[in-house]
């Protein structure tokens, strides 16, 4: 909405506010020179750290970094949105905002939807608080909630006559009602969606109501129902209990994300007052983007039930596609059988603070429940859990915490330093393993094509050469066409070399699969000097014939060779007995 804005409006706006009044009428602020310093509103502290510069239109806080103009305090310190925070402050100047038409209409029914959302709000809070509440104030009563909490949340109750809050509402009202879903029309005639229910309202980031949530005080199938989605409404993108954390807690550091609205409300009267729910079955990335645009540290509450997991698995892999790093995501999963309302209720909210404090890392959490059942000390279970796991972390986004997840699937699949533990481990382990072939190191073996093709990578003054060797032998293709396009360029320095292959689209798309058969890339002077070998057929002749005595002398064994090695060294062999034959 924003953007509806003139621009010009708005900076003629800031120039007509006075910063230090506007700031000065919400709290205590006091002279310092030119400036006005006081206690920052945002976060708690003993010393003032913030500071007011009228002549600059700007305020900033030294100790939380909260720094802005006019806009972005009333913003911030009243809870609204942009255009509301503009409208609050051009009504305090006498300016009108300058709308256009589509613009004014969309605003003004938003605003119709809202009001008639806030009066069926307060219409069950005071059918709450009156004769026909008196079931639901025993029921919230024997639920733990004092009437602080119950106002502070405006928790209300709906009658369960059919036609109770449309029978209360004003005629301008009834048709929002109808539009919202709160009364249905789906018959032919108008009754009211909540009927004989606790009432939760849902409140936006501006503590204006946009839809409902109701628990059945009878034997209705749907122990809970929700507002259908509306104009004003979208469950993926609200969070209950939001507007409400950020009226206790000025600077929001951390959210606790729970199940249930008395989950929200049950920690709030125990002092926890960052628990959140989100709307629906399940954690989606809608909601999950909502809660990161509040919050860069989110802990996850959920029972601990089969259902609790499958949720808390569900949320896991829709937050993985979000993950970056400065992000710190937990998973609490309670006892069996409890819920945070119960729990927090029977160990106080001590113990229940501890649980949150230690609650698992999300990378933990992966790695526990991808190997649950599976026996790590079996290569076929290392095996699953790479299975398991690798698809998840192709889904994160490149980042630190993502290649250090990566390292510990290898170092949980891989298997080798578990063997060395219990190879060092005197007793039982000792006993009960079975004899292996020791592992040994071993160098990667490479055919001398793609040992030319590297070396020409680093030295593509050799392009001569190989052509040469290249027309005695059929081995040696791919080589050849790269030093076809080497000297065809007129390359003989390597960083050309690198530039050309970088920015030649022809030459990316002819040589990019060039090296894909190879894993470890040696280091530069051995792959210079085992192409110099191979271009030089004296020099390597003396090579096989020394790896021919080191076989004889058992210095090597014969089966750590390549192929290519050992039909060498028979064929020298041969040559060998020729001569001597000879």
């Amino acid at each position: 909405m924003s953007g509806l804005i003139p621009q010009p409006f708005v900076e003629n706006l800031l120039d007509r506010i006075d910063l230090a009044e506007l700031i000065g009428s919400r709290i205590t602020l006091k002279k310092a020179g030119a400036n006005y310093k006081a206690c920052c509103p945002f976060h708690d502290e003993k010393t003032p750290s913030f500071n007011v510069r009228p002549d600059k239109g700007f305020y900033h806080c030294f100790g939380c970094g909260a720094h802005g103009d006019a806009i972005s305090f009333v913003r911030e310190f009243d809870g609204l949105g942009f255009t509301e925070a503009v409208e609050e402050l051009a009504k305090r100047v006498g300016l009108e905002v300058p709308y256009d038409r589509a613009a004014k209409q969309e605003i003004q029914q938003a605003r119709t939807l809202t009001d008639a959302l806030d009066f069926a709000s307060r219409f069950y809070q005071s059918a709450l608080n009156g004769q026909q509440g008196r079931f639901a104030q025993d029921y919230l009563k024997g639920r733990g909630l004092d009437s602080a909490i119950i106002e502070r949340y405006q928790v209300g109750f709906a009658p369960g006559t059919g036609t109770a809050l449309f029978d209360a509402a004003s005629k301008d009202l009834k048709g929002p009602l109808i539009e919202t879903g709160t009364v249905s029309d789906r018959y032919g005639r108008p009754r009211d969606l909540f009927r004989n229910r606790v009432m939760f309202p849902i409140r936006n980031s501006r503590g204006r109501t946009v839809a409902f949530g109701g628990r059945t005080l009878g034997d209705d199938k749907a122990k809970y129902i929700n507002s259908p989605e509306s104009d004003v409404f979208h469950k993926s993108r609200e969070i209950y209990g939001l507007f409400e954390a950020k009226q206790a807690i000025r600077q929001l550091d951390k959210l606790l994300v729970v199940e249930g609205y008395m989950d929200v409300i049950a920690l709030a009267q125990h002092g926890i007052h960052y628990a959140v729910a989100t709307l629906g079955t399940a954690t989606n990335q809608d909601s999950l983007q909502a809660l990161l645009k509040q919050v860069r540290h989110i802990v996850f509450c959920f029972d601990g039930d089969q259902a609790g997991f499958r949720a808390a698995d569900k949320a896991m892999e829709n937050a993985l596609e979000l993950m970056a790093d400065g992000l710190h995501l937990q998973f609490l999963m309670l006892p069996e059988g409890e819920d945070p309302d119960t729990l927090v209720r029977k160990e106080g909210p001590e113990a229940f603070q501890q649980r949150i404090d230690s609650a698992t890392p999300l990378s933990r959490f992966l790695f526990d429940r991808q190997s649950e059942g599976l026996d790590l000390q079996l290569p076929e279970n290392r095996g699953e859990l790479r299975a398991r796991v690798e698809p998840l972390l192709n889904k994160m986004p490149r980042s630190t915490l993502r290649d250090a997840m990566w390292h510990e699937m290898l170092r949980l699949c891989g298997g080798r330093n578990q063997w060395q533990q219990r190879e060092q481990q005197p007793g039982r382990w000792r006993d009960q393993r079975r004899d292996r072939v020791s592992e040994e190191r071993i160098d990667v073996k490479l055919s001398k094509d793609s040992i030319l093709c590297l070396a020409l990578l680093e030295a593509p003054e050799l392009a001569t050469e190989v052509i040469e060797l290249a027309r005695s032998s059929r081995q040696f293709e791919q080589s050849r066409a790269f030093a076809d396009w080497v000297l065809a360029n007129s390359i003989t320095d390597r960083k050309v070399l690198t530039r050309a292959l970088a920015l030649d689209a022809a030459a990316r798309q002819r040589f990019f699969h060039l090296f894909d058969g190879i894993e470890h890339i040696p280091a530069r002077d051995k792959t210079l000097a085992n192409a110099r070998e191979i271009l030089a057929p004296e020099n390597e002749t003396k090579l096989i014939q020394r790896k021919l005595a080191m076989v004889r002398s058992g210095e090597i064994d014969l089966k750590s060779l390549s192929d290519d090695e050992r039909q060498a060294l028979k064929r020298q062999l041969t040559l060998n007995r020729a001569e001597d034959a000879t």
